[in-house]
């Protein structure tokens, strides 16, 4: 396992940890019951923290900010040294988990997205692992929740005896619950994105070539053109533009240089 602590890229604390160590990390917290607030971003969640400082306050202070993006385990090898051999990709680590939960008798709690999806998902992750509990279900509501409305769904999950906490909300807004209800609950909650619809078999993964290559986001924009090209035709070059800057020592975004969040702001 690898675990070479975090570092700054453009703005954002990120941790360079291996797929073994991030997978350990949330067992552990599940197992004691303690809280344990984990992103995996890639380069879209990444530059949400880069260009907002709000944003960038949220994401530096959960626990666990995993190079998802194959483009971000490159810039911790290229500018911290940290010989990752590999990112650490959400679907993949959901899959993970949930297997060793359902060895380990930890029961999960699925939040976000459809209720078609949440179906659709719930159903392939017990054909995938029969043993695994799936403690309890709500889908997204797709806007900001009331104070009454987070302690209702903070209720549930704790009496639901969930041992970890799936977010399938989009970004950033899955970074936003996870910053928030971070402070409700206590266990390990982790925002996989598309994670939810990959497994639920609503959409096409990109093929490991692609993957590797760090072309994901191309097959994506291909399938999501109209949704996406924003995302990446105008992040994608400002997020290498920004990593040369640093890399080369003209500027570097202060990860200390943030804003606290003015009111507590939950989506769900």
């Amino acid at each position: 396992m690898i675990d070479r602590g975090r570092h700054n890229v453009l703005g954002v604390r990120v941790n360079a940890v291996d797929h073994d160590a991030a997978v350990e990390a949330v067992l552990t917290a599940a197992r004691h019951e303690r809280p344990l607030a984990v992103s995996a971003l890639a380069v879209h969640g990444l530059m949400t923290g880069a260009l907002d400082r709000t944003h960038r306050h949220r994401l530096n202070e959960l626990d666990l900010l995993l190079p998802d993006g194959q483009p971000v385990r490159w810039a911790l090898n290229r500018l911290y040294r940290t010989a990752l051999p590999e990112r650490v990709y959400g679907p993949q680590l959901m899959l993970d988990i949930c297997r060793r939960a359902a060895e380990d008798g930890l029961p999960i709690y699925l939040f976000g997205n459809q209720q078609v999806v949440l179906r659709d998902l719930t159903t392939n992750l017990q054909a995938r692992f029969p043993k695994l509990e799936i403690a309890g279900a709500q889908p997204s509501r797709f806007r900001a929740l009331a104070a009454g409305e987070r302690d209702a769904l903070a209720d549930d999950i704790r009496a639901s005896g969930a041992r970890i906490l799936f977010v399938g909300l989009g970004c950033p807004r899955q970074e936003v619950f996870v910053y928030e209800m971070r402070r409700w609950l206590s266990l390990p909650m982790l925002a996989v994105g598309a994670a939810f619809n990959f497994h639920a078999g609503q959409v096409a993964q990109a093929p490991p070539r692609l993957q590797r290559w760090g072309l994901e986001w191309a097959f994506r924009l291909a399938a999501e053109p109209r949704r996406l090209w924003r995302r990446y035709l105008f992040l994608n070059p400002l997020y290498l533009t920004l990593l040369a800057c640093q890399a080369s020592g003209v500027y570097t975004i202060n990860p200390n240089d943030t804003r606290q969040p003015s009111q507590e702001t939950c989506y769900g």
